[in-house]
């Protein structure tokens, strides 16, 4: 099964609420500025009917090179971590 692309999910969402495409996408880029936004001042964001996002903050850590094995230094970082709500885990169960 493919996934759908940005355009057809754009053009799917267009076609069934009767708006335009253009509009549908100006929608989208301003929930993603919206979240970041969001993650960045609070540490999350919560999107109603699919999930969470988080900002998490990994510890510093050992790793190893795959091709020579070498252990080597692993910062620490601050990540964004998404959990999907109840309600569309249900759904897709």
């Amino acid at each position: 099964m493919a996934r759908m692309t940005q355009s057809e999910i754009i053009g799917t969402l267009a076609d069934s609420c009767g708006c335009k495409k253009s509009d549908v996408k100006a929608m989208f880029d301003a929930l993603a500025d919206l979240a970041t936004k969001e993650v960045k001042t609070n540490g999350e964001f919560t999107v109603p009917g699919f999930g969470k996002l988080k900002k998490t903050h990994r510890k510093a850590r050992e790793g190893r090179n795959p091709a020579t094995g070498a252990v080597i230094q692993i910062p620490a970082k601050t990540t964004v971590k998404f959990s999907i709500g109840k309600s569309m885990k249900d759904a897709v169960s």
